[in-house]
């Protein structure tokens, strides 16, 4: 039986360089209020590691890491996260206004709610992309089956 995937060179250094893209990620996240990046920029950095291990590894080998089911639900934890953290801003005076303490300035803690609605459009982000791009594949798998069909 053949291996699914790339090459064990494109394996191997997908390895590597997954676990720093996704590290990467994270850092635009949490000092997105300091410097550009963010929740937005940071989920896209994240879907693009996990797309990367679904080029490597073949959709089923890296679909035991993340499946759609796992990418639904974190995807809805996030959207409600978000509306929640919007909603909490009401007890203030207004929808999304920041309520919570602020700390020192130029801090990693130092922008109140942002950080959580960082957090929340990272999540959102990276399992929508990663969501979109599992079922274009999966579109391009039943095209392919289609074609071998018809040959």
């Amino acid at each position: 039986m053949k291996p699914k995937g790339m090459s064990l060179i494109v394996k191997r250094i997908t390895r590597i360089t997954v676990s720093l893209i996704f590290l990467y990620g994270v850092y635009i996240l949490l000092h997105g209020h300091l410097s550009p990046g963010g929740g937005f920029a940071g989920g896209v950095i994240i879907a693009l590691s996990f797309i990367h291990l679904v080029l490597a590894f073949g959709r089923e080998q890296a679909g035991k890491l993340i499946n759609e089911k796992v990418n639904s639900i974190i995807e809805s934890l996030a959207g409600i996260l978000f509306l929640s953290i919007a909603i909490i801003g009401l007890y203030g005076g207004y929808f999304f206004k920041n309520v919570f303490p602020k700390g020192k300035p130029f801090d990693l803690f130092s922008s109140g709610g942002i950080i959580l609605s960082n957090i929340a459009i990272f999540f959102k982000v990276g399992a929508g992309l990663f969501a979109i791009f599992l079922t274009m594949a999966g579109l391009g798998t039943l095209t392919k089956n289609e074609l071998g069909d018809k040959q």
